[in-house]
């Protein structure tokens, strides 16, 4: 069986859904950008041993690991035979620290507090839409390259999980509708679904070009459509069951195949 490291979000994530651990030769890296995984770490972060009551202890580890960048020793550790990065967890904003620290903005760093950290005070916000938090992220995919090629992540097939925000929904009776109302970063935090897809369009491509042995997988058009049933409810990028299986059966055709 392959060995299995994702980089990326639930759209890969829930093709082996998660519980209490990930399947064995899964790893899986989130609630990250690729300028806040190769940033360096937050100076001064104690870890903390618990989640907070807010959080489960996955999101925790996954925030805990944003802060301290532990998720590219984690990806060296693994000697992943496939490498899968999806940029659907790039919607989120980039802080600042005054250190130089890049962190991501999720809602676990949010809700379970973290901001409140002494280590974190002083933090300052790069909109995901912007021109500065484009150039960081492009530069960040080149840090990247350079990794791919002169650690053991050389050894590991290189997967981009081509993907956008679903713009319709599956109606009863197999119809579709365009999606109501506009997406949200979370609560209180509405987003632009075009500019959005627009900014995936231009991350993608500046990946390719500097990692052009990623091979790249896709759902076909008529099962990119956000799913009301959806075990996460409904979003932009919960997708109706068709989507999972596509990726899957495109992956199975790369040898990424691991057990359930």
């Amino acid at each position: 069986m392959a060995k299995i490291a994702i980089v990326g979000s639930c759209i890969t994530r829930d093709l082996w859904p998660l519980r209490e651990a990930a399947p064995p030769g899964l790893l899986y890296v989130s609630r990250t950008s690729l300028a806040s995984l190769l940033s360096q770490p937050v100076d001064g972060y104690a870890p903390q041993s618990g989640p907070p009551a807010d959080l489960t202890r996955y999101q925790h580890m996954a925030t805990q690991a944003d802060l301290l960048k532990t998720g590219l020793t984690q990806l060296l550790a693994h000697r992943p035979t496939h490498l899968i990065f999806d940029f659907i967890d790039e919607r989120f904003d980039l802080l600042r620290l005054p250190t130089g620290a890049l962190i991501t903005h999720s809602w676990e760093l949010e809700s379970g507090g973290y901001l409140d950290d002494p280590a974190l005070a002083g933090a300052t916000a790069i909109p995901r839409l912007s021109g500065a938090c484009e150039r960081l992220w492009r530069e960040s995919v080149v840090q990247l390259a350079g990794l791919l090629s002169c650690t053991v992540l050389r050894n590991a097939t290189i997967i981009l999980h081509s993907a956008r925000w679903a713009k319709r929904q599956i109606a009863p009776g197999g119809t579709t509708l365009p999606l109501q109302g506009d997406p949200h970063i979370w609560d209180g935090r509405p987003a632009d679904l075009a500019k959005h897809n627009q900014m995936l369009a231009r991350y993608e491509s500046h990946f390719l070009q500097t990692i052009p042995q990623a091979q790249v997988i896709a759902a076909q058009p008529e099962h990119q459509l956000a799913d009301p049933a959806h075990r996460w409810g409904l979003s932009p990028f919960h997708y109706v069951p068709g989507y999972y299986d596509d990726i899957l059966a495109a992956l199975d055709k790369q040898g990424a195949k691991i057990a359930a």
